[in-house]
């Protein structure tokens, strides 16, 4: 079996996200990057699927900051194969633009299985597998908690709001959007990953045109406003106790 995990690089949420001087998308001259945190999930379903059936792991990234690393990192953990996209994809990535970007390249790989994570944290649209799917003509099941391999067929397990779980037989080859494993993703020593940089090469894709709009454009963007400070209300019981029905008086919630 083989399976292609296509991965993401985001916007490091931890860090302090300043917004450009246009206003409409974050300054990305000093942003620092991570994997997407589902597409490490989507790695580990993987990476199960191939220790329980045998065959091959390649990962699959855009040519953004730190991808060089995700993919190493991703061999560290147990895959046979990296391939990065190259591109000029500096400014970030739409999941339009990224779902084409790798339909591009995946018509030209052998697979039996593509992940891909649920969504990112960038857009958080969860539309990247929807829309590869859609470009390569495959079935395709999103929000996927459990995947179970035989023969042609996956069943595989989809979570609904409220926590309601459903089970779908799909013909493969399909997209399955990952949204956790039987496990969390596995830890790779950077001693490993060292060492993956040494023995392995990353090969590089030609990028077809990735050009998609998604129909909606960004005009402005703000930070969030900071509201009052709580007010600490100090004393005994009784000064406590008048002071908050004081409160909601002033603010018409009790007479």
């Amino acid at each position: 079996m083989n399976v292609v995990v296509c991965m993401r690089q985001v916007p490091d949420l931890v860090e302090e996200l300043e917004i450009n001087d246009a206003g409409n998308d974050l300054n990305r001259e000093y942003l620092k990057y991570v994997v997407n945190e589902f597409d490490e999930w989507a790695l580990e379903q993987a990476l199960l699927l191939k220790e329980a059936h045998g065959g091959t792991v390649t990962a699959i990234g855009l040519d953004l900051p730190e991808m060089d690393n995700a993919l190493f990192t991703a061999l560290a953990k147990g895959a046979d194969a990296a391939k990065k996209i190259e591109g000029d994809f500096a400014n970030g990535v739409s999941s339009h633009t990224a779902a084409k970007l790798f339909a591009g390249a995946l018509q030209a790989m052998p697979y039996d299985l593509i992940l891909t994570g649920v969504q990112s944290a960038e857009d958080l649209d969860g539309q990247v597998g929807v829309l590869l799917a859609t470009y390569l003509g495959l079935p395709h099941v999103t929000v996927v908690t459990g995947v179970e391999v035989s023969g042609i067929q996956a069943t595989v397990r989809k979570e609904y709001a409220g926590g309601m779980m459903s089970e779908f037989t799909v013909s493969l080859p399909a997209v399955l959007g990952i949204q956790a494993a039987k496990q969390a993703p596995r830890y790779a020593p950077v001693s490993k990953v060292r060492a993956m940089m040494k023995e392995k090469k990353i090969e590089g894709l030609s990028s077809s045109d990735g050009a998609a709009s998604s129909g909606i454009k960004v005009r402005r963007m703000f930070k969030p406003e900071g509201g009052q400070r709580a007010e600490m209300i100090e004393g005994d019981a009784d000064a406590i106790a008048e002071r908050v029905v004081s409160i909601l008086k002033e603010r018409g919630l009790v007479k």
